[in-house]
């Protein structure tokens, strides 16, 4: 079988995990805990790495984290080698602690972050030994596990200065306790809802994320053998160029590109619009955030209330088939 790919460029986001040899344990008390995030610690300020949330277990462990520098594979390196050195000293053994590799996932930011660091997170109560507590017992272990970086963001006071909590939070209201207490609700909802793992979606080529992210990746990033490789990146090379689609949806809506694009617009062309960027035209919810004046976050609020309209009215479903159709054709 081939090895997952590596994929790496600025600015990349990913889950990352590692498992003790043979599900053995990788640490055997506390001290070996605060060890291996120490050298978390150095290793993500030596490469400038952003560690966006994180949980050791007694056998493996997660990270999500951000790589300006593109450089995920020599921090990781180093930062295994480290740990792996440290324990091996420590308790007079020699070989590997680590079952091969360790395995990462890219992630589509703009859509799956969250998802992502909410699963990281739930990690302490999803074992079987917790699986008769009560909702109320699930919480405060949850919220009391302290290697875990879940604790760090829904309280004021912190235990990992080292954290990149900013990112996260702000998709919840900001670094404040309006913020802290929305990204508590979204992660405990998983505690009373059966919330399908978002890795799932990386099964087969290592990339969180929809077929849009997955085709723009594979045309920007992946050489054509490798794709051939990858059964699931053998996508079309190409996208259809925003211009083309804003011109679409100005034609079949009636709705004029500036009146559209422009700020306090709430018609269902501005949602349609950013629908279409986002699947065909290949830009992030950033960019598509940037064309049009706006955060980020309200992309893709608008885009999901357009997908619930479109699900509801048979003549805005109509209307985005008809668009997508000419798109194609053109």
């Amino acid at each position: 079988m081939a090895r997952p790919l590596r994929i790496q460029y600025e600015n990349a986001y990913y889950h990352v995990t590692c498992r003790g040899n043979a599900r053995e344990d990788i640490v055997r008390d506390d001290a070996n805990r605060k060890a291996l995030l120490d050298l978390l610690a150095r290793s993500s300020e030596i490469y400038q790495v952003d560690v966006l949330a994180f949980v050791l277990m007694t056998n493996h462990f997660h990270l999500v984290i951000k790589t300006p520098l593109a450089n995920l594979q020599e921090f990781m390196r180093h930062f295994n080698i480290s740990y792996t050195s440290y324990f091996n000293r420590t308790h007079q053994r020699v070989g590997h602690l680590y079952q091969g590799r360790y395995k990462s996932f890219l992630i589509d930011a703009d859509t799956y972050l969250m998802e992502v660091t909410r699963y990281v997170h739930l990690n302490p109560v999803r074992i079987k030994k917790n699986e008769t507590l009560s909702l109320q017992e699930l919480r405060k272990h949850l919220r009391a596990y302290p290697w875990n970086s879940y604790p760090d963001y829904i309280r004021k006071t912190i235990h990992y200065p080292w954290l990149s909590r900013e990112e996260l939070l702000s998709s919840f209201g900001g670094n404040n306790s309006i913020g802290r207490k929305t990204y508590r609700q979204f992660v405990e909802s998983g505690l009373m809802e059966d919330i399908s793992t978002p890795l799932s979606k990386g099964k087969g080529h290592g990339i969180i994320g929809d077929a849009s992210f997955i085709e723009k990746i594979s045309t920007r990033y992946i050489p054509s053998m490798m794709k051939r490789e990858v059964p699931a990146l053998r996508k079309i090379d190409r996208h259809i160029k925003p211009e083309r689609i804003l011109d679409a949806v100005t034609s079949e809506t009636g709705t004029e590109k500036k009146e559209f694009l422009a700020r306090g617009y709430q018609g269902i062309a501005r949602g349609m619009a950013m629908e279409l960027l986002y699947r065909h035209g290949g830009l992030t919810q950033r960019e598509i955030g940037e064309l049009m004046g706006i955060d980020y976050s309200a992309v893709s609020v608008g885009r999901k209330r357009f997908r619930m309209s479109a699900e509801q009215d048979e003549h805005i479903k109509q209307l985005a088939t008809r668009i997508q159709e000419r798109l194609i054709q053109e």
